[in-house]
């Protein structure tokens, strides 16, 4: 068996083009800074959906709009994309924004301030350095290495 089908060597190439195209070709005012994070073919290879992801902007609606935007520039592009690749069938091509990243970037901001204002709230107060440090002292005398094991 192979290690990949058809359907994803030709999605793997179909992004590569596709990005080149975006980075070169389209010189679009209302494009943010795209850039191809997926693609998913149909086994006929008729149909592919380009998942985009906008940077430099926190707006969905300016995601919207850039999809939008490249879904009316089809055309253009999918001429583009069948001087590049050599296909009996050039894929009808459907932007889809992928909010993927930009939600990950999110939760791990959330999950950053959390970890941030717990280490705030538990601050050792005295007493719990004194006992450590007693801790500490203790161990040294009886003869143990910060490893735990007897000298």
């Amino acid at each position: 068996m192979r290690e990949f089908s058809r359907t994803d060597r030709v999605a793997q190439q179909i992004q590569k083009e596709i990005a080149v195209i975006l980075q070169r070709e389209i010189k679009d005012p209302r494009l943010g800074m795209v850039t191809v994070s997926a693609v998913e073919v149909s086994r006929d290879l008729s149909y592919a959906k380009i998942f985009i992801t906008v940077f430099n902007t926190q707006d969905e609606d300016a995601a919207k709009q850039s999809a939008k935007v490249l879904n009316e520039a089809t055309g253009y592009i999918r001429s583009l994309l069948g001087k590049r690749i050599r296909a009996r069938i050039m894929p009808e091509l459907k932007f889809v924004v992928d909010n993927s990243l930009m939600e990950g970037m999110r939760i791990s901001n959330l999950v950053d301030s959390i970890i941030r204002e717990d280490k705030a709230k538990h601050v050792p107060d005295a007493d719990e350095v004194d006992s450590q440090e007693n801790q500490d002292q203790t161990d040294s005398e009886e003869g143990t290495n910060t490893d735990g094991k007897a000298q």
